[in-house]
Protein backbone atom coordinates (compact mmCIF):
# COMPACT_ATOMS: atom_id res chain seq x y z
CA UNK A 1 0.00 0.00 0.00
CA UNK A 2 2.74 2.30 0.80
CA UNK A 3 4.59 2.17 -2.75
CA UNK A 4 0.91 2.37 -4.42
CA UNK A 5 1.36 6.22 -2.48
CA UNK A 6 4.63 6.82 -3.10
CA UNK A 7 3.94 6.41 -6.67
CA UNK A 8 0.32 8.90 -6.88
CA UNK A 9 2.76 11.33 -4.68
CA UNK A 10 5.59 10.83 -7.73
CA UNK A 11 3.14 11.50 -10.02
CA UNK A 12 1.64 14.37 -8.72
CA UNK A 13 5.58 16.08 -7.73
CA UNK A 14 5.97 15.76 -11.46
CA UNK A 15 2.97 17.50 -12.60
CA UNK A 16 3.83 19.92 -10.59
CA UNK A 17 6.86 20.80 -11.59
CA UNK A 18 6.09 20.28 -15.26
CA UNK A 19 3.35 23.02 -14.50
CA UNK A 20 5.96 25.14 -12.78
CA UNK A 21 8.14 24.52 -15.94
CA UNK A 22 5.34 25.99 -17.97
CA UNK A 23 4.70 28.60 -16.17
CA UNK A 24 7.99 29.73 -15.93
CA UNK A 25 8.28 29.58 -19.58
CA UNK A 26 5.29 32.02 -20.14
CA UNK A 27 6.47 34.25 -17.98
CA UNK A 28 9.90 34.45 -19.67
CA UNK A 29 7.89 35.07 -22.93
CA UNK A 30 5.93 38.19 -21.78
CA UNK A 31 9.10 39.46 -20.03
CA UNK A 32 11.02 39.27 -23.49
CA UNK A 33 8.15 40.84 -25.62
CA UNK A 34 7.54 43.65 -22.73
CA UNK A 35 11.61 44.56 -22.52
CA UNK A 36 11.34 44.32 -26.80
CA UNK A 37 7.93 47.18 -26.98
CA UNK A 38 10.47 49.08 -24.08
CA UNK A 39 13.19 49.32 -25.94
CA UNK A 40 11.40 50.19 -29.26
CA UNK A 41 9.55 53.55 -27.47
CA UNK A 42 12.84 54.23 -25.66
CA UNK A 43 14.22 54.29 -29.71
CA UNK A 44 11.22 56.00 -30.64
CA UNK A 45 11.65 58.76 -27.73
CA UNK A 46 15.34 59.15 -28.18
CA UNK A 47 14.63 59.63 -32.12
CA UNK A 48 11.83 62.65 -31.28
CA UNK A 49 13.09 64.54 -28.45
CA UNK A 50 16.98 65.05 -29.68
CA UNK A 51 16.28 64.84 -33.71
CA UNK A 52 19.24 61.83 -33.95
CA UNK A 53 18.02 58.77 -35.74
CA UNK A 54 20.54 56.39 -36.08
CA UNK A 55 23.53 54.75 -34.42
CA UNK A 56 25.44 56.60 -32.41
CA UNK A 57 28.96 56.99 -34.37
CA UNK A 58 32.45 57.76 -32.43
CA UNK A 59 34.29 60.04 -34.83
CA UNK A 60 37.93 60.10 -34.36
CA UNK A 61 40.36 57.22 -34.02
CA UNK A 62 40.48 54.43 -31.96
CA UNK A 63 39.47 54.95 -28.41
CA UNK A 64 42.50 53.77 -25.86
CA UNK A 65 42.33 53.51 -22.13
CA UNK A 66 45.27 54.95 -20.13
CA UNK A 67 46.40 52.25 -17.68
Amino acid sequence: MGAVVSCIAGVFRSIGACLKGIVHVVGSICMAIINGVVSLFDVLITCLTCGYCGGRRRRGGVRRSRI
